[in-house]
């Protein structure tokens, strides 16, 4: 029987597999069908991470053929759907490159002419508008809230994504079927098991079980513990009914997925922060935007809230808007005074670069407002990795960002599985519960400011790195790998 019609022994009812069947169908109609198609395959280097993990990407369609370094080579397959899937797979390629490895980026999202990437484009468009929508309400309390929380978690869920990956499946067809792959979106892996590929491991991120994130026939690895028994026995992925476990061979723990290059600096950065806050020089907040452009009235609050900070020299600000100028364009637009205090790094890397280095010097003062933005998606997602070891306080909703060792504050989610993370993160001491308004937002800030959080939390995360809490994407490479089993 195919993926769909059986999820680790539990068979999927009948008219769950018939609306499988015929999502497939409709966007067989839609999109077209690659089955027959032949695609070939070569590699040429990623145009920013190439230069610094020597990630290559994989292309399809080009007339030239390539070979495979069958002992180094490693897919990170993945897809744009905000940042977050992008995040955890540049920490993958980081960690890949310093343990020796050479990881070829492969996003299912970037093949424009493949049914592949027109499925998977036309359920990112649907996702983003669903999140700006959720701004709205009630519409965040019917439909959003449920439906990421609880409709993504059934298993008949999984039997529809099974049945369209095999749609996607043709993007590995004239891969080596050796190559390890590590995926950090579900599609990917199920895509990558459809063609036939021996080593998977599903990187899920979050840590809310839900089917949605399900690859039978890859290695599952998860950030946290609190998440194990809920996949182990597939806990509410059918309503109430007691389903068959998932075999214990398919399910590991790892830890966050985090960039080598922050997990290596960790006692550094900490160290910096504690020095800065000693010194009374201007904490620095980093405000990040995610890839849906999402909660832009948010961030406008607390620029307002800052901008009496900065002024005296007691705060800074960096905003990285990511790819959404539009969205920087309404912070100068309601308050015309961040324009005095003001220096735009815009679509200038190496200059964004060179900042980001001079931020962690000792001897460099940071102050006033720094805005980020690039074009370049793999600029506009990494710039957050480079800016968040010189800031002191992250601020971000629950999303990957959360799994990161910096301190943080956490905006309200946008969907109710990322409510886990702030969770999470609050157990374990490196960020704070999820502030659901703008006036805890604010109360939260303020407390950075007159109260001893920040010191706590570079305390939380020295003793988390000793636990290891922060080596999920080593260990991931490791068992892709089979260094680790």
């Amino acid at each position: 029987m195919s993926k769909s019609d059986v999820i680790f022994g539990n068979k999927v009812d009948y008219l769950s597999r018939k609306k499988a069947q015929r999502s497939k169908q409709i966007y067989a109609k839609k999109f077209g069908d690659d089955t027959g198609s032949s695609f070939k395959v070569s590699l040429r280097d990623n145009p920013v991470l190439g230069d610094i993990f020597n990630v290559k990407d994989v292309v399809l369609g080009e007339a030239q053929e390539t070979s495979f370094d069958k002992e180094k080579s490693i897919i990170v397959g993945n897809i744009r759907m905000g940042f977050g899937h992008y995040r955890m797979s540049i920490a993958m390629c980081s960690c890949a490159a310093y343990l020796g490895y050479y990881p070829l980026w492969m996003d299912l999202n970037g093949y424009p002419h493949t049914t592949c990437t027109k499925i998977i484009s036309e359920q990112n468009r649907l996702y983003s508008l669903g999140s700006r929508l959720s701004k709205n309400p009630v519409f965040n309390k019917l439909v959003w809230e449920p439906m990421n929380y609880e409709g993504f978690r059934s298993i008949n869920y999984n039997s529809q994504d099974q049945k369209n990956a095999e749609l996607m499946a043709p993007v590995f067809k004239n891969i080596p079927k050796d190559i390890p792959v590590i995926t950090t979106h579900a599609w990917p892996a199920q895509a990558a098991i459809h063609a036939g590929m021996e080593h998977v491991v599903n990187a899920i991120p979050d840590n809310w079980p839900m089917a949605l994130h399900l690859s039978e026939g890859a290695v599952h690895t998860i950030q946290c513990k609190n998440a194990y028994m809920g996949y182990r026995i597939l806990n509410g992925f059918k309503g109430r009914k007691v389903l068959r476990p998932m075999p214990s061979k398919d399910l590991q723990y790892v830890g966050h997925y985090v960039d080598h290059e922050i997990v290596s600096n960790i006692e550094k950065d900490c160290e910096m922060r504690d020095e800065r806050r000693y010194e009374k020089k201007p904490m620095r907040f980093l405000l990040t935007i995610g890839g849906a452009g999402a909660q832009k009235e948010i961030f406008l609050a607390i620029i307002r809230y800052l901008l009496p900070y900065v002024e005296k020299g007691k705060a800074a600000i960096y905003v990285n808007v990511g790819d959404y100028k539009n969205v920087w364009d309404y912070f100068l637009k309601e308050v015309p005074r961040v324009k005095k205090y003001c220096t735009e790094h815009f679509n200038m890397w190496d200059e964004t670069v060179s900042f980001c280095k001079d931020a962690l010097r000792s001897d460099f003062d940071v102050e006033g407002i720094h805005a980020f933005y690039h074009q370049d998606i793999f600029e506009a997602v990494y710039v957050t990795n480079l800016l968040m070891r010189s800031c002191d306080v992250l601020v971000t909703k629950p999303s990957e960002l959360a799994f990161y060792p910096v301190p943080k504050i956490f905006i309200p989610r946008v969907g109710k599985h990322e409510m886990w993370g702030a969770i999470h993160s609050a157990e374990i001491g490196d960020g704070t519960m999820e502030c659901r308004d703008i006036p805890h937002v604010l109360q939260m800030v303020r407390m950075f400011l007159k109260e001893d959080f920040l010191p706590q939390m570079c305390d939380n995360i020295l003793e988390n790195k000793i636990m290891g809490i922060y080596d999920g994407a080593y260990k991931a490479v490791k068992i892709a790998m089979k260094e680790e089993d």
